[in-house]
């Protein structure tokens, strides 16, 4: 290295030495914003080392504070979910606690506003086999109940107690295929047995053909079976098919899908009226406002029927002559009914069927023909001729006429 040295002394010292004017020349020149350019040229140096060396210190201690932080949070974590879980369960038991409050408010005033006496149950078990359904409820013969009871809920009719045990029940479903109960349609009061097929529906059955079921209406007990008290719920309406001696009908039991939890015997039925169908407020269309007319003659024009404008035309114009209608004797003379009366000018009205009516003459007696055109309307025109003539018009065969002494046609 020494050798090294010595060799290229020289140019050592000459590299040196340029160095060195260069750094001097550097400090003093300064650029816009009065920075040494030797500072400039430091710093450019000096940044990317120092950029490096924080990278890697930040890195280094990020990684174990990055770790200690995240110890922390899984912990935060872990709390908060547990007070989610907790919180969740609370709810749900306090959402239990609601339903159970209702449900025991529309049972007591299920019960206080229904006259049959009743015990109050409580399913503890179901049974659900090959089309056989039953539930156990905790109420036996202790309670008092009895085999053949109804069982009911404010919904609608469960079943009846098919067995009793000292301290429990067994209910026969609603959707039992051995159930049978008495019915009757709320809107046209139908009767029938509604009977049980093992599935989440019911059929109707002994409704001859003929009877009128709506789709849709609400079928209630009858009281006919003396098992049901008249007047509980049952199910409603789902089809109807007419078959040969007896309707199709299919019925959804409102206790069909699944067994309440609180249920009610009647130990001492009362029957009750059917309620009526409630009245549905149908809407109620009602056109715009007619238009204002254009003059009372217009208004008097389409006001009234085609009768009662001619009536009113007849009327001006026999008011006009001094005629009072209904108390001419016979053989008086008649008004004039071409006789121009002011307010009068609209000529008659024809009628629907095409056929015109006028009548002619001074004196009182006129004749009128009666003539049948070919398309079969009639077409009453003035005839001109003594009283009591009947002339038939040429070209209308088979013409029948009408002759008037007092202005008052009279058919022939």
């Amino acid at each position: 290295m020494e050798s090294l040295l010595h060799r290229y002394r020289n140019i050592t010292v000459l590299f040196v030495a340029i160095l060195v004017q260069i750094a001097a020349v550097a400090w003093q020149v300064r650029r816009d914003d009065d920075v040494p350019l030797l500072r400039i040229w430091a710093v450019s140096a000096v940044t990317p080392v120092a950029s490096v060396i924080e990278g890697l210190r930040s890195g280094t201690f990020g990684v174990f504070t990055d770790y200690f932080s995240f110890r922390g949070q899984r912990d935060e974590s872990r709390t908060l979910r547990k007070d989610r879980d907790r919180l969740r369960l609370e709810n749900q038991l306090l959402k239990n606690e609601l339903v159970a409050a209702q449900r025991a408010g529309s049972l007591a005033e299920f019960k206080a506003h229904t006259p049959s006496t009743m015990i109050g149950a409580r399913v503890i078990g179901s049974t659900t086999g090959m089309g056989t359904r039953s539930v156990l409820i905790d109420r036996g013969s202790h309670d008092g109940v009895k085999r053949g009871m109804a069982v009911v809920t404010p919904d609608g009719i469960v079943g009846r107690v098919l067995a009793v045990y000292p301290l429990a029940s067994l209910v026969l479903s609603v959707t039992d295929a051995g159930f049978a109960a008495s019915v009757e349609t709320q809107k046209n009061h139908t009767r029938g047995v509604l009977k049980g097929l093992g599935s989440s529906t019911s059929k109707i059955d002994y409704v001859p053909g003929g009877q009128k079921v709506e789709k849709g209406e609400a079928i209630y007990t009858s009281g006919d079976d003396r098992v049901f008290p008249r007047g509980m719920p049952a199910g409603r309406v789902i089809s109807v098919e007419e078959g040969p001696t007896f309707q199709e009908i299919f019925v959804e039991p409102f206790n069909g899908e699944a067994a309440p939890e609180e249920v009610y015997v009647i130990v001492d039925p009362v029957h009750e009226e059917i309620p009526p169908v409630p009245v549905v407020d149908a809407p109620v269309f009602l056109g715009p406002d007619a238009p204002p007319s254009a003059s009372p003659s217009s208004q008097a024009a389409i006001s009234g029927s085609q009768a009662d404008q001619m009536m009113e035309q007849y009327r001006k114009i026999g008011a006009a002559q001094g005629h009072v209608f209904g108390e001419g004797n016979p053989g008086s003379a008649a008004p004039n009914f071409n006789l121009k009366v002011a307010g009068v000018n609209a000529p008659l009205p024809v009628g629907a069927s095409g056929n015109t009516i006028s009548a002619a003459g001074a004196s009182g007696r006129q004749s009128v023909a009666v003539a049948r055109p070919a398309s079969g309307q009639r077409r009453i025109v003035p005839s001109a001729g003594p009283s009591g003539f009947v002339r038939r018009l040429p070209g209308a065969s088979g013409a029948s006429g009408i002759r008037t002494t007092t202005g008052v046609p009279q058919l022939r």
